[in-house]
């Protein structure tokens, strides 16, 4: 669905995230105001992503970026396919995306 974002790893975060923070899937629910909490376990699984709002409250609550709630597939070829000759602005855009995804897959 998502071919530059690891969805079942970022669920795994999200999942550990939540229970360092001592959050459990009934608070996470309550706080975004869902009517089930069937979408919080289909984050866990990796079977869909929160949309970008969830992902700003919760981002706000556990006090992190929204991007780091999100793990990166470990492919640069959207990059190096798309841009052959980079500008200034492309390569920082991408050092900077290497730099992130290197981190998550450490």
């Amino acid at each position: 669905m998502y071919e530059n974002i690891d969805m079942e790893r970022t669920g795994i975060l999200l999942k550990e995230m939540f229970d360092k923070s001592g959050y459990t899937v009934k608070d996470i629910q309550k706080i975004l105001h869902l009517s089930c909490p069937q979408p919080i376990y289909r984050w866990f699984k990796g079977n869909i992503l929160p949309s970008v709002d969830h992902l700003y409250v919760l981002s706000r609550l556990l006090k992190v970026h929204m991007e780091d709630l999100l793990v990166p597939k470990c492919e640069y070829s959207i990059f190096t396919e798309k841009y052959g000759e980079k500008s200034l602005g492309e390569k920082r855009l991408y050092e900077y995306w290497k730099r992130l995804c290197i981190k998550k897959c450490a």
